[in-house]
């Protein structure tokens, strides 16, 4: 698929060398700090060094101080608290922080994770009836209810009070609950873009400072957060890196023994960054609540016993790769109707349907969608009854997926979300004027460069500027092991794109019939540097004896207990 290259503003180059003299920096650093908005060293001490005592004062969002009192109340007079989250990492991973932080101070507690397939997303009827039926009289929902108006007047109308930890984006009318949310209106807390376990953390920071409760306590659950960040896709700025930093310490340094499990079933080292996180972590825990029930993960992230964390670890691993096969299929068949539509090439949106897919894959597939086809993208499946279909949306950065859906919303039954990613249920009846409706509004706020996927470029790398003298290409330099320090990546603060012309190659070798493993030098720099270029061995003969531009990310490639410097390769053009 053609790529847009496009190279980052430079920033001024005096407060470059400024940067860099004061703070005895190669340029090359000094230069990226700026472009994130990194200009003395107190700025750079935060985004390298940020402490703990850095986090804002969960007091500042709005109705903070009224969950804390609602909560206390409750484990005064011993009433029981029901712990309500959604499915997915974000929901299970607060689900489990919030249900085992609590433990420690009520033993009337209980979680309740709905089922994907009965229930759907968010808060359901059958939860509050459930909550009702067991006498439970405070429900704390985590990475959901927000929109869950309705499922609240009868939470409580059955004398049942709601607090909503939620980080979506509000509807015009809140429901009749306590709402924790930085993103509704008059929420003066200075960071929006928590996670759903984020918002839960920011309630049990705040009853810890009121109940003067041991903070180390809470701090402890880091790992929980992190995993939690880097699986939502949320942005990795201000206080997410911040706890997204010490979540990977406490994850790598005091990785509790189920995650240690998930690591070694899935054949994978430590120490992690935030990107094993969601390629290794993330699949595992979400293929639970894609393929049958989510609850069996906070059994596993908050149990300390051996046998059954086994246990539960090896279903969730023969799930994933149940996840993965399933994933692979329901792509093929999503492709081969893309090819069947005549008119496609003159859509601006990506949307296939079919009756007998797997609800638990499409939201993966609409991504896989994307990285062949970059446009908007919806994967619908029938419900079992033939009355509605139900999917997963998902765009491409141009375009907010969910303001989208909400320009559809007298088409759909429901839909809630983000930016990125969305849910949607609609009747079946209605399906062709959704259709109709979601690439009319698409085409309104599109171009034809919208759809051509964007590689974002730092700046012009030259490989004389990745070692300095005396460093071997076969070694980790300076550069890099610096570089590392910008870790954890993610949305707004990506691994850095750079961009090096008039490269070569050597030693050219297509792996599995897909990959491009090979040697690249410039003229000006002739020591050979490893290279690989995944997905892509069509390209061979374009570049066999060919100078060529690339963009590339730097890798530390691990063999064998070695580590040596790897060029991860995103894009090529031939210039010949």
């Amino acid at each position: 698929m053609k790529k847009k290259w496009l190279i980052k503003e430079a920033p001024d180059l005096q407060q470059v060398q400024k940067l860099k003299n004061e703070l005895k920096l190669e340029e090359v650093i000094a230069y990226l700090l700026i472009q994130r908005g990194i200009t003395d060293y107190e700025n750079m001490r935060v985004f390298f060094r940020g402490t703990l005592q850095e986090l804002h004062d969960p007091f500042l969002m709005l109705h903070m101080k009224e969950a804390v009192q609602r909560v206390n109340k409750a484990l005064l007079n011993k009433e029981k608290i029901l712990i309500y989250g959604d499915y997915d990492v974000d929901g299970t991973t607060a689900v489990t922080m919030m249900y085992s932080f609590l433990s420690k101070h009520t033993s009337n507690l209980d979680y309740y994770i709905p089922d994907r397939y009965k229930e759907g997303y968010g808060v359901s009827e059958q939860g509050i009836h459930f909550a009702k039926d067991n006498g439970f009289s405070l429900i704390i929902t985590l990475d959901c209810g927000i929109k869950a108006n309705e499922q609240a007047d009868l939470a409580k109308s059955l004398g049942i009070d709601m607090i909503v930890c939620d980080h979506h984006t509000p509807g015009e009318v809140l429901p009749a609950a306590i709402v924790l949310d930085p993103k509704q209106k008059n929420c003066e807390y200075p960071y929006k873009e928590l996670s759903g376990c984020g918002v839960g953390f920011k309630l049990l920071q705040a009853l810890s400072m009121e109940n003067k409760w041991d903070m180390k306590e809470l701090f402890s659950y880091l790992d929980l957060l992190a995993i939690s960040i880097g699986a939502d896709i949320v942005p990795v700025t201000g206080e997410n890196r911040l706890l997204a930093q010490h979540g990977l310490k406490t994850l790598n340094q005091n990785t509790r023994l189920s995650i240690d499990w998930m690591l070694k079933l899935a054949k994978k080292e430590k120490p992690l960054t935030l990107t094993d996180v969601v390629f290794t972590i993330a699949p595992r825990i979400n293929a639970a609540g894609r393929l049958e029930d989510a609850k069996s993960v906070v059994e596993l992230l908050s149990s300390n016993d051996e046998e059954k964390i086994k246990d539960i670890a090896q279903k969730i691993q023969d799930l994933n790769d149940e996840r993965r096969s399933l994933d692979k299929v329901t792509t093929q068949e999503a492709l081969e109707i893309i090819k069947e539509q005549k008119d496609f090439d003159n859509k601006v949106t990506t949307v296939v349907y079919k009756e007998d897919w797997h609800k638990g894959v499409i939201g993966i597939v609409a991504s896989r969608l994307i990285e062949n086809y970059y446009r908007p993208t919806i994967v619908l499946t029938q419900s079992e009854d033939g009355n509605f279909w139900t999917g997963s949306a998902r765009s491409i950065d141009e375009i907010n997926i969910y303001e989208v859906l909400d320009k559809c919303k007298e088409t759909l039954e429901q839909f809630g979300g983000h930016f990125h990613a969305a849910g949607l249920t609609l009747t079946a009846k209605n399906l062709p004027h959704f259709l109709e409706k979601f690439e009319q509004e698409v085409s309104k706020i599109v171009g034809d460069d919208d759809l051509i996927e964007e590689q974002l470029i730092e700046r012009e790398l030259k490989f004389n500027e990745l070692f300095t003298m005396g460093e071997s290409v076969t070694q980790i330099p300076r550069l890099m092991r610096v570089l590392s320090q910008f870790e954890p990546y993610g949305p707004d603060n990506m691994r850095p794109l750079f961009l090096a012309k008039n490269v070569y190659a050597r030693n050219i070798k297509i792996l599995k019939d897909e990959h491009l493993k090979m040697e690249v030098f410039q003229p000006d720099f002739q020591k050979p540097i490893d290279a690989i270029f995944f997905n892509n061995s069509s390209i061979y003969e374009a570049i066999r004896d060919t100078p060529f531009d690339m963009v590339f990310t730097l890798e530390e490639n691990q063999f064998r207990g070695k580590s040596t410097p790897q060029l991860m390769v995103k894009d090529i053009r031939p210039l010949l």
